[in-house]
């Protein structure tokens, strides 16, 4: 289970809101399933239906992670008006994640009620969906 200190769930929250009207996206990172940085992506979709990380920026954020001996644990994104649960494009997307990181969590972030956001966490694997305890470390 991945642990997310509360300060990076609000991270994710000013981000997603930061993003409006589009979809933000982003990864979370660090070693033993413990959370040590949220990198903040750039959604080169600008679209509040779909979001795609900018793949020089994914590099990075894979080197840096590397040279940390940290892992790539969560991929976050926003969902602007719908719930946070993942969509058939999200599990989609998560199926060609799968091969590079087998063991990536995904985290959404719902704005449909902006004065109280939902953050939830899930694994997706092989097409199913799984809703996992968020663990505030």
């Amino acid at each position: 289970m991945v642990q997310i200190k509360q300060e990076f769930i609000d991270e994710m929250v000013a981000h997603s809101k930061e993003d409006l009207p589009n979809e933000c996206c982003g990864i979370l990172a660090g070693p033993d399933n413990r959370v040590e940085k949220v990198y903040r992506m750039s959604n080169v979709e600008a679209s509040p239906f779909r979001f795609s990380m900018d793949p020089g920026e994914l590099v990075q954020v894979d080197s840096e992670a590397g040279e940390n001996g940290w892992e790539l644990l969560v991929i976050y994104h926003s969902h602007t008006g719908s719930e946070a649960y993942p969509s058939d494009t999200d599990v989609r997307i998560a199926g060609g994640t799968a091969g590079l990181w087998p063991d990536v969590r995904y985290v959404l972030v719902s704005l449909m009620d902006m004065d109280d956001p939902v953050v939830r966490i899930f694994q997706i694997a092989d097409g199913v969906v799984t809703e996992e305890p968020l663990e505030i470390a």
